[in-house]
């Protein structure tokens, strides 16, 4: 099958979406599947900062066209940037046609598929993978049209978790049985357990995209908590994104030494896997996810996992049996879940135990990807949606057009 992956932000962008398409394309490739992969990216100074910029690296087995997302670096003009996606899908489809069209994030990269497709005949697949689900659509009315239209019309819906399901239905009335639901997935042969027994502190690990949203700053007051509690730790914040400089600024306020907070900064996929095997409990105080593969990761590394009753989260998370939640933005008890996770290390070992073995059984990306190619298979005779308008109206006072690197 000749497949066309357009995705938002490749690596080296630090996000989900990035790690959940570097596997996917390599199960695609290793299934004899003809793969090109369109990949929006950043190419500014302050997207490069923010998420990590520069069109896309090769992939093994893989076409892969990089497009600088200048429409929404210049003025968040979204519109321009989907214009030239349907433009690059439609060319290559005339050189070779496609069999099949797979967007990651239902705006703007889903809606720009759904548009192809409608102009070349060719069906598609949306995944509905983070702030697509949780943010876009409530922002104006613009994207909610958008949304609504590929949430209605695309051949095939994908998505990460039940929760996840029941969040996009509540705000966007669509249909649940729409969905198919895809866990995310983990590469078990890469994210492996380190030796452990770290001699000091117990290390505590937060990993991912530097945003407030993903509970960073929650994470640096709990901290505040327990070290008012005189609870030892070493703590490290890994990655890039829109609250690097608010997250050392909370730092400084209350104080911390580096040897207390460690900001390591942009991360290589392929170092990432030590960052994990050098810590004790990974640390997730996130408000929303799609399916978090950053939780994986970290059960897959053997670590003990804090994170939050939160959507997407509570899909792979059961509190006291394969890891700590409490609810999201409640400091205190996050800091109380920390404390309890230092001080008893029978509870540590055990989460990270039954984390891990669950890992390997239930979220390997080979088992994802056949679910995913399955899905391929029942669409792929299938004809595009036309019965649906293609025009959006235009509500300039959407707060993504100010701030679209959010999105």
């Amino acid at each position: 099958m000749r497949i066309c992956f357009v995705s938002r932000r490749y690596f080296p962008a630090i996000s989900g979406m990035s790690v959940y398409a570097q596997n996917l394309l390599r199960e695609l490739v290793e299934a004899g599947h003809d793969v090109t992969m369109i990949s929006q990216y950043r190419g500014d100074a302050f997207g490069t900062r923010v998420y990590g910029g520069g069109p896309p690296p090769a992939v093994p087995g893989v076409t892969v066209i990089g497009l600088e997302q200048l429409g929404e670096q210049e003025s968040g003009d979204f519109e321009r940037d989907i214009d030239v996606m349907v433009a690059t899908i439609c060319a290559e489809h005339a050189k070779r046609p496609f069999d099949l069209l797979h967007a990651q994030y239902g705006y703007p990269t889903g809606w720009a598929t759904l548009l192809a497709s409608r102009k070349i005949g060719v069906p598609n697949v949306v995944s509905i993978q983070g702030g697509d689900g949780h943010w876009v659509g409530s922002c104006c009315e613009t994207h909610r049209v958008a949304m609504c239209q590929v949430l209605a019309h695309a051949n095939a819906l994908l998505i990460g978790g039940a929760s996840f399901v029941g969040e996009v239905c509540d705000r966007l009335g669509s249909d649940p049985a729409r969905f198919t639901i895809v866990p995310g997935a983990v590469d078990t042969a890469r994210f492996t357990p380190g030796p452990g027994g770290h001699a000091g502190p117990v290390r505590l690990f937060y990993h991912g995209r530097v945003d407030r949203r993903k509970g960073v700053l929650d994470f640096i007051d709990a901290l505040g908590l327990l070290r008012a509690r005189a609870i030892p730790f070493a703590a490290t914040i890994s990655g890039i994104g829109p609250d690097v400089d608010s997250s050392k600024a909370r730092a400084a306020e209350l104080n911390f030494s580096d040897s207390e907070i460690r900001f390591s900064g942009y991360a290589d996929y392929d170092t990432v896997p030590d960052l994990y095997r050098e810590a004790d409990v990974f640390v997730s105080p996130t408000y929303a996810e799609g399916f978090s593969n950053t939780i994986l990761e970290a059960m897959a590394a053997g670590l003990a996992v804090v994170s939050t009753h939160s959507v997407g989260v509570s899909d792979c998370l059961r509190d006291g049996e394969n890891g700590l939640m409490v609810q999201p933005g409640d400091v205190p008890a996050l800091a109380e879940a920390l404390a309890r996770v230092i001080e008893d290390a029978p509870l540590r070992r055990r989460l990270a135990e039954d984390g891990l073995a669950e890992c390997r059984r239930v979220y390997s990306w080979r088992a994802v990807g056949r679910q995913i190619m399955t899905v391929y298979g029942t669409v792929a005779s299938e004809r595009p949606a036309t019965n649906f308008a293609t025009a959006l109206p235009h509500d300039p006072a959407c707060r993504f057009r100010a701030e679209p690197h959010l999105l």
